[in-house]
């Protein structure tokens, strides 16, 4: 029997403090619009969809930091079973590798653990979403010119954790009770990249078989 999720997934091994929108913020009231719509029980297809009226850019906002949440939040959990001995390179299994690259210490990219990988990745975002030259949060701030294109970054390193959990480290989320959470956090994610194509398609392939179970 499924545990509920604050029990699967307990919050004291996510990597950081969640990141929270500001009360009274357009962005909390759009959070608070797209977590009750998901409460519902809506179709997740089109719980995604952008509410008439609201800017693109901020739906997108919004979900992109959610999204840092909620995966930060499985792979925190899933943290125990994927270390340097279980996970020496940051793959989807065979075929699939991922290398890290940043404009700072890895100009090139680098064969990383899975673990550190996955620091890097979460540091990198949470500077990223942190950063109100690129998520402005104040009112008549604009989004940079290129926010579409930070975000669809983000997400597709986000969509990489998806890729490792899911093949190598499955058997755990399943042992924790936790497999219709993670296949609905995954749901909610893909549809959303999928509507507003955010995420190149070849980057989706590793996945592509149980999308295609799962994702109707």
């Amino acid at each position: 029997m499924a545990l509920c999720l604050k029990q699967v997934f307990n919050k004291d091994k996510t990597f950081r403090p969640r990141k929270k929108f500001e009360p009274g913020t357009q962005r909390f009231e759009l959070y608070k619009k797209a977590q009750a719509s998901l409460k519902s029980g809506l179709d997740l297809k089109a719980v995604v969809q952008l509410p008439p009226g609201e800017n693109i850019n901020d739906w997108i906002a919004v979900h992109v930091v959610d999204f840092f949440n909620r995966i930060n939040l499985i792979y925190g959990t899933m943290s125990e079973f994927c270390t340097e001995k279980t996970c020496p390179i940051m793959s989807g299994g065979l075929k699939y590798e991922y290398r890290w690259q940043d404009d700072n210490k890895y100009k090139k990219p680098t064969k990383l653990s899975a673990p550190q990988y996955m620091c890097k990745l979460m540091d990198w975002i949470e500077t990223l979403i942190n950063n109100e030259d690129i998520f402005p949060t104040r009112i008549g701030i604009p989004f940079p010119k290129n926010f579409q294109q930070v975000c669809t970054k983000i997400l597709t390193r986000l969509f990489r954790v998806f890729v490792h959990v899911y093949i190598h480290h499955f058997d755990s989320i399943i042992s924790m009770g936790a497999e219709a959470h993670v296949n609905t956090c995954y749901k909610h994610f893909y549809y959303f990249i999928r509507e507003f194509s955010l995420i190149d398609h070849r980057e989706l392939e590793p996945l592509k078989e149980m999308t295609e179970r799962i994702c109707h």
